[in-house]
């Protein structure tokens, strides 16, 4: 069976992974899923994957578009998302596959987000739960933030992972940081996010729509420090305190 979203185009981002950029378009491509267009940004890619990205074009008929050095994250979504041209955008990375399940819950994303045009955009995918949610249709959820909530996690009622968008997002929130760190890029749009009122679902059963694969051939090239992902449990506790309070503050007074 085939599902046509014409309205929709399909962003991915893409570094020095294109095997798994080509198992991603041919997962689309089994469960049917057409796009009224396809752009993949490349941020400098060593020469052989960017020779494979040439081959890939001529199969799967996609906008590529390239740079010469390497930019970091922010400045890969940025040109990416300015050669979408549809008003909306998946934006998935390129180290996912769907499941065949999503065309499905990805019709109800779309006439939701048609049936409300305050809605910025729709998460299919985390890794923990978002921490305020109220139940609003086809199991997604609202995400909202109370006044006292206290669940540092709120900071991610935005996120890189597999989302829909409105393609004038960048136009309401900012474009991505550029020449920093991804981690941190992620971070500046997650406060931009909250300070300017963005209104997001999220989808309940959130590891069901999309799987991560990381091959050892092509693993990811997102590194965190050691106190970021330490298990000792007084690090965690002042690693836990630390978000509390900076979280708090930069989403009150951080300048975006």
């Amino acid at each position: 069976m085939n599902y046509s979203f014409p309205e929709v185009t399909l962003l991915v981002t893409h570094y020095n992974r294109s095997g798994s950029l080509e198992h991603l378009l041919t997962s689309y491509r089994q469960i049917g899923c057409q796009f009224g267009d396809t752009v993949v940004s490349d941020d400098g890619s060593k020469p052989e994957h960017v020779e494979k990205l040439r081959e890939l074009q001529q199969i799967f008929n996609f906008q590529l578009i390239t740079t010469p050095q390497n930019r970091g994250l922010g400045n890969n979504i940025n040109k990416g998302q300015d050669a979408v041209k549809t008003p909306l955008t998946l934006y998935v990375q390129e180290d996912f596959e769907p499941s065949t399940d999503f065309p499905l819950h990805f019709n109800h994303a779309l006439e939701l987000m048609q049936a409300n045009k305050n809605l910025d955009y729709i998460r299919f995918y985390a890794y923990i739960p978002y921490p305020y949610l109220r139940p609003y249709a086809y199991n997604f959820s609202e995400m909202y933030l109370p006044a006292f909530g206290i669940d540092y996690t709120k900071i991610y009622a935005y996120s890189d992972h597999p989302h829909l968008r409105r393609s004038t997002f960048l136009q309401k929130f900012g474009r991505y940081a550029e020449g920093i760190k991804g981690d941190r890029m992620e971070y500046r749009m997650c406060i931009s996010f909250l300070q300017k009122g963005g209104k997001g679902l999220f989808y309940n059963d959130y590891q069901s729509l999309f799987t991560q694969r990381n091959s050892a051939a092509e693993p990811s090239t997102m590194t965190r420090s050691a106190l970021t992902q330490s298990n000792n449990k007084l690090i965690a506790l002042v690693r836990d305190v630390y978000r509390q309070i900076k979280y708090n503050y930069d989403i009150h007074f951080m300048r975006t």
